[in-house]
C-alpha cells in the first residue's frame, strides 16, 4: 500500500486562510443552493491534518443494532454512584489545580428534559496531560487525578459534576499547535448505538481563533453553543468556581456532536 504524500507544514497564517476560504466557499455553496450554512464540518477538514488521512472515503456499513449491542463495551462494571460525579475525591489527596463545578441540563430540541441519561466525562488535568499511554508531552501526571467521571441526569434533566480545570495541551496538528481547555462529554440513551459525543470549553479562552477542530464548525452560534458561561450563583464560596452548560440534543439549537470516526483530541 502506496505510503501518503506528507503533508506540507501548516503554519498558524496557513490554518487561518486554509479556515477562512473553506468557510466562504460553504457559504457561498449553501446560498446557491438556497439551503442554510452548515453547523457540522467535513470529514476531510484540511486544516485538521488527521482527517485528511482517517476520513470516510466509501459508503457507510449498515450494521444491526442488537447483534452491535451484544459486544458493545461497557464504561464500568457496576451501578453508577453519586460519588463518581466528582473527581475531586478518586483518590487519597485532593488533585492540584482549580476546582470548579459544573452544572446544567440534557435537554431535547422542545426544551424538554432528557432525564435517566447515562453521561460520562474524561478530561486533561490541570497541567493539560491525560492519563493515557498515548499522551506523552512534558507535562506532569497527578496522582490524585484521573480525570474521568460519569453520572445520571435527573427527572428534570439536569446533571452536576465537581473537577478541576483542565490545563490547554499540545497536539502537534501544526507548528505550536494547542487545544483549548476543554471536557469531553459523552452521551447515552437508551442503547450504545445512541452515544453522542461532545466538548465543552470555557468562556474567553484565546486559543478558541487557532484551533482548527473548535474553528471547523462554520457556524459561529453553533461554535458558542460549546462554551459554557461563568455562574457566580453556582460558585461556591471559598470553594470552587462555577459553569453552567446545557446540551440539547435536537432541533435548530443542538449542541454540535463530534461524528462517529473522530478521535476526540
Amino acid at each position: 500500500m502506496p505510503r501518503p504524500a506528507p503533508q506540507p507544514e501548516l503554519t498558524q497564517e496557513a490554518i487561518s486562510a486554509e479556515i477562512a476560504e473553506r468557510s466562504d466557499r460553504e457559504r457561498d455553496d449553501a446560498a446557491a443552493a438556497g439551503r442554510p450554512q452548515p453547523a457540522h464540518p467535513r470529514r476531510d477538514y484540511a486544516p485538521y491534518r488527521s482527517t485528511l488521512l482517517r476520513h470516510p472515503t466509501h459508503e457507510l456499513v449498515r450494521a444491526d443494532p442488537e447483534e452491535i449491542e451484544l459486544v458493545s463495551p461497557a464504561f464500568g462494571h457496576t451501578d453508577v454512584s453519586t460519588e463518581e460525579s466528582d473527581l475531586t475525591i478518586q483518590h487519597s489527596g485532593e488533585p492540584l489545580g482549580e476546582r470548579i463545578v459544573v452544572a446544567g441540563r440534557v435537554l431535547d430540541g422542545d426544551g424538554r428534559p432528557v432525564r435517566n441519561q447515562l453521561v460520562e466525562i474524561w478530561q486533561a488535568n490541570a497541567s493539560g496531560r491525560y492519563v493515557h499511554k498515548r499522551d506523552q508531552h512534558p507535562a506532569p501526571l497527578d496522582p490524585n487525578f484521573t480525570g474521568v467521571g460519569r453520572l445520571i441526569t435527573g427527572d428534570d434533566g439536569s446533571y452536576r459534576l465537581t473537577t478541576i480545570k483542565p490545563g490547554a495541551y499540545p497536539w502537534k496538528n501544526h507548528r505550536n499547535a494547542w487545544r483549548p481547555a476543554h471536557i469531553h462529554f459523552s452521551l447515552f440513551g437508551s442503547a450504545f448505538t445512541q452515544r453522542l459525543v461532545t466538548q465543552m470549553y470555557f468562556p474567553g479562552d484565546p486559543l478558541f481563533a487557532l484551533d482548527p477542530i473548535y474553528q471547523s464548525i462554520t457556524d459561529p452560534s453553533a461554535r458558542e453553543r460549546l462554551v459554557a458561561a461563568y455562574d457566580h450563583g453556582l460558585s461556591e464560596p471559598e470553594w470552587a468556581l462555577g459553569y453552567r452548560w446545557d446540551v440539547v440534543l435536537t432541533g435548530p439549537r443542538s449542541t454540535w456532536m463530534e461524528p462517529e470516526d473522530a478521535d476526540h483530541a
